[in-house]
């Protein structure tokens, strides 16, 4: 049924074919969202860990930027997911940049974004998800990041991710620290191993206040190529992360680079500057997963996301060292029937490889 649908969809722009998706999701919601639950159903013990003391049914989430403002919690959790991540949120509401700003790349399986981080704004969304605490029946993490604006940098910009952990962490079962976008006064990220260690004395100490409990995440960018040795710089931001106790790493974040792409340079020029991506980013993203699980020696979880279209695809990555993958993409171009596939399909490859947990096979391949 989706093949049609997305028929429809593609013939839109990127924007607003995500709108119209997420407006038939809404109606679903506001009707009945168990309406969609025996199309999507599928549930194997195999599948469900715990981790950070939050059962996760099964390992496949939904990526941020998908539901930046929370608005489709209740949809999301009957059709298939383990968890969701929500975001990114901003403490003040963001409009983003012009349009167009979102884009296709079926030749690649890919997606070209410069969104600008439009969202709602944390109040906002703390009050939304308030509604629905206690009632969810998975985990939620909340992605934040800092508030777009160039008035807003150098302490202002942690200041500006405080308050966006104070609204929000209350509502969520973990929090995800967007660190890639530029923030300090020099125009670089927080990635910046001084400007991160800031940040995360900050987060922590907050931390301490309005949720004690509540895990931390930073979300790093892709590596620049899947070489095995690192520049410094990504050394640095896992070093000053352990160094405060962060619970998890995500990666990656969608990446600037384009030479690792199929679509015509012509057609690249036309779209220009933006986050790319989808299938392009498995290679890079599943390398950086296999680092940090290194790294770590396996001691802190690792959420993979970044070309995960396929149950091998996710199963690579859990071999790689992630305990949990995520999607978002390969939803644009496939439909939500994939999680289902997905589940199904790592199922049948931890009996083909005997193992009877998805807990058995992270970081096999390290």
């Amino acid at each position: 049924m989706y093949p049609f649908f997305r028929s429809l969809l593609f013939r839109l722009d990127a924007e607003r074919a995500h709108n119209v998706g997420a407006g038939a999701a809404r109606l679903v919601q506001a009707v009945n969202p168990g309406l969609v639950e025996p199309w999507f159903e599928y549930g194997n013990a195999a599948l469900s860990q715990t981790l950070w003391g939050r059962s996760f049914p099964n390992p496949i989430g939904l990526a941020a930027g998908f539901d930046k403002n929370a608005k489709l919690v209740r949809f999301w959790e009957k059709v298939g997911f383990g968890f969701i991540e929500v975001g990114s949120v901003t403490a003040k509401p963001s409009k983003g940049n012009a349009r167009p700003r979102a884009f296709r790349l079926p030749e690649d399986q890919a997606l070209i974004n410069r969104m600008g981080l439009n969202n709602q704004g944390a109040e906002k969304v703390a009050r939304r998800l308030k509604r629905r605490n206690g009632i969810r029946t998975m985990p939620l993490g909340i992605n934040i990041a800092k508030t777009p604006s160039d008035a807003i940098l150098g302490e202002a910009a942690i200041e500006d991710f405080r308050l966006s952990f104070q609204k929000l962490a209350p509502y969520a079962d973990y929090i995800t620290l967007n660190i890639s976008c530029p923030n300090t006064e020099d125009g670089k990220t927080f990635e910046e191993a001084e400007s991160l260690d800031r940040l995360l004395r900050v987060i922590f100490a907050e931390r301490k206040q309005v949720h004690p409990t509540v895990p931390v995440l930073v979300k790093l960018a892709p590596p620049t190529s899947t070489r095995v040795v690192y520049d410094s710089s990504v050394e640095e931001v896992v070093s000053v992360s352990l160094s405060h106790g962060v619970h998890g790493f995500i990666a990656t974040n969608t990446s600037a680079d384009r030479d690792i792409l199929s679509t015509s340079e012509a057609e690249l020029q036309r779209i220009g500057n933006g986050g790319l991506s989808g299938a392009p980013l498995f290679e890079r993203s599943t390398h950086l997963v296999r680092y940090i699980y290194q790294r770590t020696k396996g001691q802190k979880p690792i959420i993979g996301v970044g070309g995960v279209h396929s149950a091998e695809t996710a199963y690579a990555k859990l071999r790689a060292g992630a305990s949990l993958v995520q999607i978002y993409t390969a939803l644009v171009y496939e439909g939500p029937s994939l999680i289902k596939r997905i589940k199904e399909g790592l199922v049948k490859l931890l009996e083909q490889d005997g193992y009877s947990s998805v807990k058995e096979v992270v970081g096999r391949d390290t």
